[in-house]
């Protein structure tokens, strides 16, 4: 199966600096040995037949390459052991972790890769990392209910059908294959777009709100003023279910309508107490929306099937009050008038770009890597000067909210107490917010470039202010 081009983007724009890879880390009870962890997928890893499939470049990149099985494929090379010192902390190992997703994956391989992390006080970590190409965060919970077990005891599945890896097509047998492909889509394109032009009419009407939203500038944070390096941080909040649900009874709204009015005000906080001028300021917070439809299966593995929402939020410190009533009537405006879904129909009408304009990309990860210089010196931060800093049109860091398992999951007998997720980040994007739900618990995962944000437990724990105090809103008042 070929790469969609925007699958084929985060390959696209990957560098030394900006892996586009995301980090999980799973936290197990108990002590689980690497040989343990291969044994255990080794049953299970037929269910998700990506992951034996490596990318099949085609010569000077006529076309987006290709899935293809790889006949060399051992999951030796990908499941490795990493010994930490003897009762190593989970947040030391956490860190320990963020520096094994550091370097980029090999694409001669398979992209994905599994760190065991061993010794950890009576836990172990598993350390994944997935490449955006072929797995967004819907599709990463979705593995995930495949590849655990819902019980300590649960049987394997059954195994696989007997068979042979299919051979990876020879170099000219690609470029042939992209030859003709190309021959075809001149003319399907053409006649696509003659197609859809009262379709793109329609959209341009469509979308005057999301335009109108995404050309208002908004303010250059600190963690916005250079280009990101390789070096990656992370802080981490934890909260029950069972914290979020007096919030919706008492304020109305959504889950989400939560998480994007702490965390924003949390960056409100942040900046304030840095100071920064934050007086008339605004951000854009970009948050990934999944527009599968509706009982599709994202193990499909047709690609990433995600939208984006924009939000504008105010740079100035709030009450939790004004903040979530600012941030429900931000968010109602924008599913009121779908730009996620006007976004992703818009994507869908991009005119076709020949790949072979992305050629010179294709070096990144290899000796011959353009970015690797960039990333053993990045950019210098521009110092900060008098006034407030300029304005962007950009956005100003990811925001994401995927809901996991709402059950407890296994991994070769032992539970899996925790899930970390962690951002790529890139471009001068130097922070970003997961927020993941697992087993009646949400985790907030804070993942920065260090040089950008020096000081990220203090952006986590204004963060925890501000959900302290809209937690607050909800409890019933005294006499």
């Amino acid at each position: 199966m070929r790469l969609s081009a925007h699958d084929a983007s985060f390959l696209y724009t990957e560098t030394a600096s900006g892996p586009m890879h995301g980090v999980v880390v799973s936290v197990l009870e108990g002590a689980v040995t690497t040989e343990e962890v291969r044994e255990y997928y080794a049953a299970r890893i037929h269910l998700v037949p990506r992951l034996r499939q490596k990318l099949a470049f085609v010569p000077f990149n006529l076309a987006h390459p290709k899935w293809v099985d790889d006949p060399e494929f051992d999951l030796a090379n990908h499941i490795r052991r990493h010994k930490v010192a003897p009762n190593t902390d989970v947040k030391r190992a956490t860190e320990l972790a963020l520096e094994l997703g550091e370097p980029l994956l090999d694409r001669s391989r398979p992209l994905w890769l599994t760190y065991v992390l061993e010794n950890v006080e009576d836990k172990t970590l598993l350390v994944q990392l997935l490449h955006h190409s072929f797995v967004d965060g819907a599709t990463a919970v979705a593995m995930s209910t495949v590849l655990t077990d819902p019980t300590p005891d649960a049987a394997a599945p059954e195994p696989p059908p007997a068979g042979r890896p299919e051979p990876v097509p020879a170099s000219f047998r690609l470029w042939q294959e992209a030859v003709a492909e190309n021959a075809q889509q001149g003319v399907a394109e053409a006649q696509r777009m003659m197609q859809q032009a009262p379709r793109i009419a329609d959209l341009t009407s469509q979308a005057a709100s999301l335009i109108e939203r995404m050309t208002k500038p908004v303010m250059v944070a600190p963690w916005n003023a250079s280009l990101v390096g390789p070096k990656r941080e992370v802080a981490i909040l934890r909260y029950e279910v069972d914290d979020f649900r007096p919030i919706r009874k008492a304020l109305g709204g959504t889950i989400n309508d939560i998480v994007v009015s702490v965390v924003s005000e949390g960056a409100a906080r942040y900046l304030k107490a840095a100071g920064e001028i934050v007086d008339n300021q605004t951000l854009r917070v970009m948050c990934p929306v999944d527009v599968r439809g509706a009982g599709s299966d994202p193990l499909d593995m047709t690609g990433n099937h995600v939208s984006a929402m924009f939000p504008l939020v105010s740079a100035q410190p709030m009450t939790m009050q004004e903040r979530y009533s600012a941030v429900r009537a931000e968010l109602d405006e924008i599913k009121g008038h779908k730009e996620p879904e006007v976004m992703n129909q818009l994507q869908d009408l991009q005119p076709y770009v020949p790949p072979i304009g992305m050629s010179q990309v294709l070096g990144v990860g290899t000796p011959w890597d353009p970015t690797a210089a960039a990333a053993r010196a990045p950019l210098p931060i521009p110092p900060r000067t008098a006034g407030p800093r300029p304005q962007q049109y950009g956005f100003n860091f990811t925001c994401t909210n995927v809901p996991g398992p709402t059950w407890t999951q296994y991994v070769a007998g032992h539970k899996v107490r925790s899930v970390i997720g962690t951002l790529m980040l890139s471009g001068n994007l130097g922070l970003g917010v997961t927020v993941g739900s697992y087993a009646g618990a949400f985790t907030f995962g804070f993942t920065c470039d260090p040089r950008l944000v020096p000081d990220v437990d203090r952006f986590a724990a204004c963060v925890a202010e501000a959900f302290t105090e809209i937690r607050a809103l909800a409890q019933p008042t005294q006499d």
